[in-house]
């Protein structure tokens, strides 16, 4: 089955808990801290597996979470980092932000990509012993991992693209040139999902052919297999616009053609602008007068024309030769580039700088994620711990705000539902 979208939601691994600890050995009166520290949460990583060709496997499974680090353990022995999780996906996979839709990553070039980092372990309280304040009795917990939502979108990689609407011949045209062996018949829509060909001729170099499902007007709203067709054109360097030169099931060849370049155009400005060859199928089938009319189309758009028969592989020599002295002219495969700025390599961290105070009815209200996690990491009640939580309101620049906002001795601050009493810190 081939599925080329998929909604999926990575969450990496929190980090392990710092331990608090006490040297304790027999004719040791008063060990120090040896708490150790924990060990680093899962990285969520995605892998380029040249082997899949499909997302059908994200319709299945849509939510992977990696493992938290292991706590922190006495005689400053750290806790193990969980195992990464790796996502294996398509050539050619394209990931976005679900939220914003910002394209984070183009997985056409590069293999492999961290799109959700761990957490870092938390430290023991070995690291917090001082001179003056040898018996820590707290620690830090482990950091929370990166939680994305994301959307993953398959374009698939092709020098060039077959469009045209459905039975025209397109399905015949790449099994003739290639290995490839789509399914064909003659009834609209046999292409039901892309199929690549590898086309070789002596000497040269070989160049890959999509065969991409049929398009009808309306395709760029939704209309029969639309955004499905559309979406992978966008990858293509050349398109061959094939029509059915016969027209045997009356159709107009000329009006498919503008109906198709059309609906290019409909979906993105930039597949209009992509260089074409008019290709005449059915050319056994055709009378004079049809492929002249279609050559003087062509000649009046100042597009390159062909005029073959897949069935009979009539003119697909000319074809070849022509694609690709036009191929080594052309840009290379588009590769999107990457809309989403937040900083994504980087372990999630409170910010110590990020906080918001309000004020009602004499109460301070401080909204402050780093205070919060360090509010977690040890018992107030301890003397020690206390001081060290006094000296994080001075780094993070809590208290000296609460002094401009008139703070007075006694008042009530409220730090993640806990009640303090403001004492001045000198």
């Amino acid at each position: 089955m081939f599925i080329d979208l998929a909604l999926i939601k990575v969450q990496a691994g929190k980090g392990g808990n710092g331990v608090v600890s006490f040297h304790r050995e027999k004719y040791v009166a008063s060990g120090g801290p040896d708490g150790g520290d924990g060990g680093k949460g899962g990285d969520i990583i995605l892998k380029v597996d040249h082997n899949l060709n499909t997302l059908v496997d994200f319709h299945l499974r849509t939510e992977f979470k990696a493992q938290d680090g292991e706590n922190g353990k006495r005689n400053n022995c750290a806790g193990k980092s969980a195992p990464n999780i790796v996502i294996k996906l398509p050539q050619g996979t394209i990931v976005r932000d679900k939220e914003s839709k910002n394209i984070i990553i183009d997985l056409s070039e590069i293999e492999s990509f961290v799109i959700a980092k761990g957490g870092r372990g938390g430290r023991g309280n070995q690291h917090f012993a001082t001179p003056s304040h040898q018996v820590p009795n707290f620690a830090i917990p482990g950091e929370k991992g990166v939680t994305r939502d994301l959307i993953l979108e398959l374009k698939i990689l092709a020098d060039v693209g077959l469009i045209g609407f459905p039975n025209v011949g397109k399905s015949t045209l790449i099994s003739a040139l290639s290995n490839a062996h789509p399914k064909i018949a003659n009834y609209p829509f046999t292409t039901l999902q892309p199929h690549l060909g590898v086309v070789c001729s002596k000497g040269c170099v070989p160049f890959v052919v999509a065969d991409i499902p049929g398009l009808i007007e309306g395709a760029s709203g939704g209309a029969g297999l639309g955004l499905t067709f559309l979406r992978h054109v966008e990858r293509c360097r050349l398109l061959w616009h094939v029509v059915d030169a016969a027209a045997i099931d009356s159709r107009d060849p000329i009006s498919d053609i503008e109906i198709v370049n059309g609906e290019l155009a409909n979906f993105s400005s930039d597949l209009c602008k992509k260089q074409q060859i008019l290709i005449a199928n059915k050319s056994d089938a055709a009378t004079p007068e049809q492929i002249q009319k279609l050559k003087n189309y062509a000649q009046k758009n100042n597009v390159p024309f062909f005029v073959i028969s897949a069935a009979t592989q009539s003119g697909l020599k000319q074809l070849k030769e022509v694609t690709l002295q036009m191929i080594k002219n052309l840009p290379p495969v588009k590769i999107f580039t990457p809309e989403f700025h937040e900083e994504l390599t980087q372990t999630y961290r409170a910010n110590q700088k990020e906080f918001k105070i309000e004020v009602k009815n004499g109460v301070f209200i401080i909204q402050s994620e780093y205070l919060a996690r360090i509010l977690k990491s040890g018992d107030l009640l301890d003397y020690e711990s206390l001081l060290y939580f006094q000296k994080m309101l001075i780094k993070t620049g809590v208290d000296a705000e609460l002094k401009k906002l008139g703070i007075q001795k006694s008042n009530t601050v409220i730090i993640d539902g806990i009640n303090f009493e403001f004492e001045y810190i000198p």
